[in-house]
């Protein structure tokens, strides 16, 4: 059987980057500020785990 030639040769997978990364939680420290706007910005997800949690229980 001939050999396809529409395909590329297999390439090497690259190693993946495994030197640590900066967390950006702790990059910054808290502030009174940070974390009320931090949970006004949540809100709304807050109120649709409320509605889904509410769903259930019913």
């Amino acid at each position: 059987m001939p050999e396809r030639t529409d395909q590329s040769p297999e390439q090497p997978t690259p190693e993946p980057d495994l030197t640590p990364q900066p967390n950006p939680i702790t990059a910054e420290p808290a502030s009174v500020e940070a974390c009320q706007q931090d949970y006004a910005e949540a809100a709304d997800v807050r109120r649709t785990i409320a509605q889904q949690e509410a769903k259930v229980r019913r």
